[in-house]
This record gives structure tokens, C-alpha cells and sequence, in this order.
């Protein structure tokens, strides 16, 4: 089979507490596309939940994984993650193989916390983007940053514009021209807030009050763990 028709395979981790709306953009962009295989990695195939609450299983646990992948996602996932031996191990292992990597949200701080960003432009939401420089990736403020193989975004929008982008890398423009017409994807924010720089000073506060409770056990965490910071 030759390289422009082989199967694609796409692995995306999920865990309980995963954030269903940093992958479904990978999910949507690849499992839409003909010859994609899409793996849901997991250490195991129970039940889990994602946030906000939905219910989903992985499909391929980590020793059932393919060992090269065209493309590997992680997207935010809860702190415990960045200090969880087997599964950052696994990434390091994969992720130093595969194709593209793709890191949603926070999900880019696991990639600093595997090993897979030195030295490497990257972005995250805006809650933690300041926490990348503790594993010597070099904090970029937009909602997608490619620098060469990686690439990292911002949530909700942010996974459908890298899967349309690393999808154009792998099949061409046409392909992901047609992937953006066939989920008619055209992001038009109702109010206009979907950044710091939009929102304005006062409504990007209250942002931060609402998800502190998430991303305060994130900052405990990355403080604790060996900084990857150049010397």
C-alpha cells in the first residue's frame, strides 16, 4: 500500500476527567476521514467520564496500541496526569515516533511533563500557558502554534483547526477542504470573547475565579515536578 493511501492511525488519550471538547475536533476531523483508523487510549476499555460529564471507553488500551501513529492528541486532562509514570511514559515513547503531535489546552502541559517539548514553541489555554516554560517549551500566545511537528492550541476551536491542518499535511488541501465543508465547519463566536485580548481585563478575572479550582491543583503539580527549564 503506498504512503499516500495507507491507513491513517490516530491515537487520542482519554482518561477519566479528560476534556471531551479539546479532542472531538481530532475525533471529528479524523474519524471522518476515509483510511483513518482512530485509537481512545487508556490504560484499560472500563468506563470512564469525561468533563463535562460524558460517558465514554477507550478503544485500544496502551499495550494494545499500534507503536508508530501519524497523528497523537492529548487534550486537558486532570493534574494527576502530569505525575502518572505509565501514561506519560507511554506518550514519551509514542510521541517521540508519531507523525504529528497535537496538544489541546492543558493537554500541551502533558506533552512538556513527557518529555515531547523542549525547545519547542507552544500554547495551551490561558489559565496555564505561563506553567510551559517549566518544561523548556517556549510559551507562544496564539490559538494554534505549529513549530515543526508539534502542534498546540487552545481549546474548542483550537482541536478542529490542528486536525484540519495536520490533515492537509497527511492527505493535502483538498482533503481538508473537504473536511471542513462536509462538518460545515465556520466558527462565528456569537459575543466575540474567546480571548483575554477580546474579553477585556474585567471578564478575563472572572474566568480565572470560575476555573481556579481547576488549574490551582495544576500549578501545585508543575511546581512539584523536575523543571525541564534550559539551563
Amino acid at each position: 500500500m503506498s504512503q499516500q493511501t495507507k491507513k491513517l492511525q490516530v491515537g487520542i488519550l482519554v482518561c477519566p476527567g479528560f476534556a471531551i471538547v479539546d479532542t472531538i475536533g481530532i475525533h471529528s476531523v479524523f474519524g471522518f476521514t476515509p483510511d483513518a483508523e482512530v485509537h481512545l487510549l487508556w490504560k484499560d476499555k472500563g468506563m470512564i467520564e469525561a468533563i463535562p460529564r460524558f460517558p465514554v471507553h477507550a478503544t485500544t488500551t496502551f499495550s494494545e496500541s499500534p507503536r508508530d501513529f501519524d497523528v497523537l492528541c492529548v487534550g486537558a486532562c486532570p493534574d494527576e496526569i502530569l505525575r502518572d509514570e505509565e501514561t506519560l511514559a507511554f506518550l514519551k515513547d509514542r510521541g517521540s515516533r508519531a507523525g504529528y503531535l497535537v496538544g489541546v489546552c492543558s493537554g500541551s502541559l502533558i506533552l512538556g511533563a513527557a518529555g515531547l517539548l523542549e525547545g519547542y514553541r507552544a500554547t495551551s489555554n490561558f489559565h496555564v500557558m505561563d506553567l510551559l516554560p517549566h518544561f523548556g517549551a517556549i510559551p507562544t500566545r496564539q490559538n494554534v502554534v505549529i513549530d515543526r511537528n508539534r502542534y498546540t492550541s487552545g481549546p474548542a476551536t483550537g482541536g478542529f483547526d490542528c486536525g484540519l491542518r495536520v490533515l492537509e499535511k497527511l492527505r493535502g488541501e483538498e482533503a481538508a477542504k473537504i473536511s471542513e465543508l462536509s462538518m460545515e465547519y465556520i466558527a462565528q463566536p456569537p459575543f466575540g470573547t474567546g480571548s483575554p485580548e477580546l474579553a477585556g481585563p474585567e471578564l478575563t478575572r472572572k474566568a480565572l475565579q470560575l476555573f481556579a479550582h481547576f488549574t490551582e491543583g495544576t500549578r501545585r503539580t508543575v511546581r512539584e515536578l523536575p523543571s525541564r527549564r534550559a539551563s
